[in-house]
């Protein structure tokens, strides 16, 4: 039995599929955790969804930015789906579309596997948390989603403020925060106020600003890290931190972590020729 971690695969299916060639994927023994961004700029949002999902039993998902993106378009009326992308449209109005979107709204913000001792996130945790208060944010996360008030959460989820959560926190502003933390964040200064502008690697970050995993007087978290998010950062392990964000819709790699062996063992793709090398986005 084996279980890896693979980054963001964000619609680039053809890649998914040589990755699980590759690995040898069993599903009657192994597993797979997904560090979100499933979808959206690849190309194949919905046959990467489909496969996703063929695969439930088999995996464990968190949420990115760019799915919860996805959760509120698809809120929205049908006039206001069609004027997003054709890749996001292809999602919106396929016939399963109403399964494939209440499945991926049941899907994590955050997991932690005691056993193995990996946490599973798509960005970052905020530098005040331990991984038992990241893990209460992500829950109060995971049941607005899962529940019946999920339109409000989804309606009211974009902006960049607050900037920085804190406990005192309530209601929308409090899981707006939580969930800037857990799918948008990159670098933040020490009282954990993200910076939403910069992307590039560490060192182009402006002064004050630390990646979320270098912030001076940060919590120790006896557990090790796997996250994407970050493509510019690409392949990175250090300080139990394991980035696995290598850029595939850019026109870099698909990366798989197995996390069941003593060392971490990394397995890629590379890209489809005709994806363009560009800078990472979100």
């Amino acid at each position: 039995m084996a279980t890896y971690a693979i980054g963001d695969v964000q619609g680039c299916h053809p890649e998914l599929v040589r990755l699980l060639d590759k690995i040898r994927f069993d599903p009657s023994v192994d597993k797979l955790w997904f560090c979100g961004d499933l979808v959206n700029r690849g190309g194949q949002s919905l046959q990467t969804l489909r496969l996703i999902h063929s695969l439930r039993e088999q995996s464990i998902v968190t949420l990115g930015n760019h799915d919860l993106s996805l959760l509120a378009i698809g809120q929205r009326r049908p006039e206001a789906q069609s004027k997003v992308n054709p890749e996001l449209r292809e999602v919106l109005f396929a016939d399963d579309a109403p399964v494939l979107l209440e499945w991926l709204r049941s899907q994590k913000l955050l997991h932690h596997d005691e056993q193995l001792n990996w946490t599973m996130v798509h960005a970052g945790l905020a530098p005040m948390w331990t991984l038992r208060q990241a893990q209460r944010s992500a829950q109060e996360i995971e049941r607005e989603l899962g529940g019946p008030r999920h339109p409000r959460l989804l309606k009211n989820l974009f902006g960049n403020r607050p900037a920085a959560w804190n406990s005192r926190l309530q209601g929308v502003e409090r899981m707006r925060a939580s969930i800037n933390t857990l799918t948008r964040m990159r670098y933040c200064d020490i009282q954990g106020r993200i910076d939403f502008e910069s992307k590039g690697v560490p060192g182009t970050q402006k002064p004050g600003m630390y990646p979320w995993f270098e912030v001076p007087g940060m919590r120790r978290r006896e557990t090790r890290i796997v996250c994407g998010h970050w493509s510019a950062l690409g392949r990175f392990a250090g300080i139990g931190i394991f980035a696995i964000d290598t850029g595939c819709v850019w026109g870099g790699q698909l990366t798989a972590l197995r996390l069941d062996t003593e060392e971490p063992q990394y397995i890629t793709v590379n890209a489809e020729p005709y994806r363009k090398k560009m800078p990472g986005g979100d």
